[in-house]
Parts: structure tokens; sequence; C-alpha cells
């Protein structure tokens, strides 16, 4: 997973997702954080949306993400609770090439100093998908702030040594995106 760090930082088109059932764009101040915090640091937003805990929608956009080569990165946060309906986990990991297992692992090890034992109930996880790295994380904006400022800051920037995740994600193979909203024929509706 090794890449050489450059000493200029490479900006990385960066998309955000909330996931919640409870919370409106005014009340998304987990997403608007992630979003302060990677245009601070010198990436793009690619796009920002915001979708209920369903898992078909979060994974037709995720599928599209995915498959956009102008798209870098992926960071969701909210549904990876133990809710009833808490469901990013079970929505983004069929769409996986690999598993990042050491994002999960070290945010629940940050996270520790903060909630304490509760860490275990965060499944937060991380992976990679078409040379686009996805990010999973809780809905609060106290867990995107551990998230952001004790992994993602570095991992998204080209100049962290001995690795990052900057020059694999620009790896990333161009695909014809637009053929996805081609019609055939003129007897399908919309």
């Amino acid at each position: 997973m090794s890449s050489t760090p450059t000493g200029e930082l490479t900006p990385l088109n960066i998309a955000l997702l909330t996931v919640s059932d409870t919370r409106g764009p005014a009340e998304d101040t987990s997403g608007q954080y992630l979003e302060d915090q990677l245009l601070a640091t010198g990436h793009r937003l690619a796009a920002r949306r915001m979708l209920p805990d369903d898992v078909y929608l979060v994974r037709a956009l995720m599928s599209r993400w995915i498959a956009d080569p102008q798209i870098h990165g992926i960071i969701i946060t909210g549904g990876t609770g133990f809710h009833e309906r808490d469901s990013t986990p079970e929505a983004v990991a069929p769409l996986l090439d690999k598993t990042i297992d050491g994002f999960g692992e070290e945010f629940r090890r940050l996270s520790q100093q903060d909630i304490g034992t509760s860490t275990i109930q965060s499944r937060a996880f991380g992976g990679l998908a078409n040379h686009t790295v996805i990010f999973c994380l809780p809905g609060s904006t106290g867990a995107c702030r551990t998230g952001w400022e004790g992994i993602l800051s570095t991992q998204l920037d080209s100049r962290h040594g001995p690795c990052n995740f900057a020059a694999l994600v620009q790896r990333k193979p161009d695909r014809p995106l637009h053929r996805v909203d081609e019609q055939i024929g003129d007897r399908a509706a919309g």
C-alpha cells in the first residue's frame, strides 16, 4: 500500500456522504466538519450528499461514485452503529475490492480515549474499490474529528510517509461513466 511521499500536496477529489434518518442538511455538523477540513487541507469537494439509512440508496450512490474516474476518495459519516436502521457497512462492504482493516482498528483505538469501552460499538471501516479509497465513520462530529485528525488527514496527504493512499487512488481507470445514463431505443419510460 506504500506510495512515495511527494514534496507538495497532490489534491484529491473527495465525495462526502452523510447517512441519517434524523438529520437534515442544516443539522449535518459532521458532514460540514469533514467538508471544511478537506477543503482547508487543499483537497477538492467532488460531491456532497445526504441519504437516509437505506442499503440500496447508499449502495446505488456509492456504485456511481466508485465508477466515476474523477472521484478519488469517499468519506461516509453515519449508519455505522448497531441501531436497527444502521446499515452503512452492509451497504458498502459488498462493493469493496479490498478492506483496510487497520482503519477500523486504529479508529477504535483512538476513540477509546474519548468514549472508553463504548468504542466497541463502532463499526467504522475502510476499503478500496476501483482505486477509490472509502472511509466510513460514525455520525457524531466528535467521531469525525477523531477520524480526520487521527487518520484521514495524513492518509489522504501525498506528503505523508512512509505511505499514504494518494498515489494509489490517482491510478483509477478512466471508465465511460456516461454510458450508465444512455438510453437505448425509445420505448423505455424516462
